[in-house]
């Protein structure tokens, strides 16, 4: 099979999960090619906004639309590390290890800054290593592996915010906002009807397995970045950590997640190569979450995090 054959088959997978998941959640088709290009990119999201704005309906599209295992969690503040990967039983005179939900393909964590920071810490060496550490013995998870996890913001009571480690594990934050007052229109109007299809997940089920999914990374490999580009993701991680409001930079974790969703949001679109554009485009959702503003400059410059990355963005020039 040629190379145009297979990345035609692999765009159309790519369209079919976003218009599977588009007809379920009604946002912006930016939130949803954004997160597809995460789950392309191999990486995590965390759905950050107010309750109510359609977070874990994004999620459960999203996840409902992969035939792959699904699992899900829901955080409060006494869930315990072991809810989450699981324990040891004694059976038949033998410890028998007893698998958590985080042994599936795709994990969806409902709140997570509502579970304590022991529990939070818990997703760290699997988000980044795919394994996970139990009573000494490391276990591998199944591939692939995607987290998908909402939080209200940290202003809400009952919440505990995550720390600068955990933040660093998600390739994109996406903040929601509220619907347009169409999309609003139609989800009154589905709510009234006797089969929303909220109720299904993705109406049509699964549209992307295992070898679908193998075919799209396939094709999100060959998507060029030219060396420019890869210069000038270098310069602006280095403006970062050198910006006085910054107690943290971007890391360079963040900047291998930006190249790799680069890619993947190019392919999204329709492109074998990545434009200055599309990483423009993900700056906000990929690099801001791993800011730490500098208190000590509260009187001097803004403390905002995306205003601090739009001046760092503003320092850096664009390759042509």
């Amino acid at each position: 099979m040629s190379t145009q054959t297979t990345d035609s088959k692999a765009h159309r997978h790519c369209e079919n999960l976003i218009r599977a998941i588009s007809a379920v959640y009604l946002g912006p088709r930016r939130v949803v090619e954004f997160s597809a290009a995460a789950l392309f990119a191999g990486g995590h999201v965390l759905l950050e906004d107010v309750p109510g704005v359609g977070k874990t309906t994004l999620a459960r599209a999203l996840a409902g639309a992969l035939g792959l295992k699904v699992a899900r969690v829901q955080c409060t503040p006494d869930l315990l590390p072991s809810d989450v990967i699981g324990f040891s039983l004694p059976l038949s005179g033998d410890l028998t290890f007893r698998k958590g939900p985080i042994f599936s393909n795709v994990v969806l964590v409902d709140e997570i800054n509502r579970a304590a920071p022991r529990t939070q810490s818990a997703f760290l060496e699997a988000m980044e290593e795919c394994q996970v550490t139990v009573e000494g013995e490391t276990r591998a998870l199944p591939r692939p592996f995607f987290v998908i996890a909402t939080q209200n913001p940290i202003e809400i009571a009952g919440t505990y915010p995550l720390p600068e480690s955990q933040l660093d594990r998600f390739h994109l934050r996406l903040k929601l906002g509220y619907p347009a007052r169409a999309a609003e229109l139609e989800l009154l109007q589905r709510a009234a009807s006797a089969n929303p299809p909220a109720d299904h997940g993705t109406g049509s089920g699964p549209v992307l397995g295992p070898e679908a999914l193998e075919e799209v990374w396939a094709a999100v490999r060959t998507v060029a970045c030219s060396d420019n580009l890869l210069q000038y993701l270098l310069d602006v991680g280095a403006a970062s950590r050198q910006h006085p409001s910054l107690r943290l930079g971007v890391s360079p974790r963040g900047l291998l997640n930006w190249k790799d969703l680069g890619r993947a949001l190019a392919f999204v679109r329709g492109r074998d190569f990545v434009l200055p554009d599309d990483l423009l485009d993900l700056a906000p959702a990929t690099l801001t979450h791993r800011l730490l503003p500098n208190v000590e400059h509260r009187g001097l410059v803004a403390l905002d995090p995306q205003e601090i990355l739009d001046e760092v963005l503003k320092s850096v020039p664009l390759p042509l």
